[in-house]
This record gives structure tokens, C-alpha cells and sequence, in this order.
């Protein structure tokens, strides 16, 4: 059941990127255009998002625990770091260079182009980059 709530959930939320046309890297780069072509139904798009969220978490959060886990995880870190803004700014540098969002980017992989590909290969490399430089940090601060 757990499969199929994830499923349908991503269902809904890749239906709802593709509706609103966040597909297109081109709408979204036109957000960020304010002296050309500047397109404001990101800004939209995300203020529904926020508006669903903060809803859903005042409902979610009542229940003792998730429908499909003994408990929530909510992270429980609130300064800002290096990793932080570092992530942040990389993910902020992508999504302005390409047009594309990791969970945007996913329903755009059928629309049938080759750009949403190089951004999957990107992220990939990405993370696996940050993962290794994580290791590299974690084992140069407790040298065995």
C-alpha cells in the first residue's frame, strides 16, 4: 500500500507540473527574465504549492503517526551551514542555467527531448560528486 500511495502522490504531483507547463524550461526561465519576457506563473504555481503544504501539514500533523510509518520524520536542525547554502546555491545555479528542478524534471522525461536526460545525468553526477567530497570531509576531520 505504501507503493501505491508514493505512486499515486507523484501521479498527481507530475500531473500537476505538467498542467501548470512547468515542464517547459522556457516558462520557467521566464521567470527569472524580469527585463524581457518575464512570465509570473511560477510564482503562482509555487504559491499553491505553499498554500496546499501549509494545510496538509496543520491536517498531517494531528495523526499520531504517518499512515505508513511509526513515526514523522521531521528534521529537527535549524542553523545554517556551508552544506546548506552551498546545496542551496548549486541547486538555485542548476535550476536557473537549465530551467528544470529535480522534481519537476521527472515528468518532463517523456515530453520526448534530450534536455531533461542531461539534467538527470547532471544530478546524478552532482550527487555523486557531493558524496564523495562528504566522505573526503568526513574522513580527513577523524583521520583512523
Amino acid at each position: 500500500m505504501k507503493m501505491i500511495s508514493a505512486f499515486a502522490f507523484g501521479l498527481i504531483f507530475g500531473l500537476g507540473i505538467a498542467i501548470s507547463g512547468m515542464i517547459d524550461p522556457a516558462k520557467v526561465l521566464n521567470f527569472f527574465d524580469f527585463a524581457g519576457t518575464w512570465d509570473p506563473s511560477l510564482a503562482f504555481v509555487m504559491g499553491g504549492a505553499l498554500v496546499v503544504t501549509a494545510i496538509g501539514y496543520r491536517i498531517v500533523l494531528k495523526a499520531p503517526h504517518p499512515a505508513f510509518a511509526n513515526s514523522f520524520s521531521i528534521p529537527t536542525r535549524r542553523d545554517i551551514d556551508l552544506r546548506l547554502v552551498g546545496g542551496a546555491a548549486t541547486f538555485g545555479i542548476g535550476w536557473g542555467l537549465s530551467g528544470f528542478c529535480p522534481g519537476g524534471v521527472v515528468p518532463a522525461l517523456g515530453i520526448g527531448r534530450v534536455e531533461p536526460w542531461v539534467f538527470i545525468g547532471a544530478v546524478i553526477a552532482g550527487m555523486l560528486v557531493a558524496n564523495y567530497v562528504e566522505s573526503w570531509r568526513l574522513r580527513s576531520a577523524h583521520p583512523a
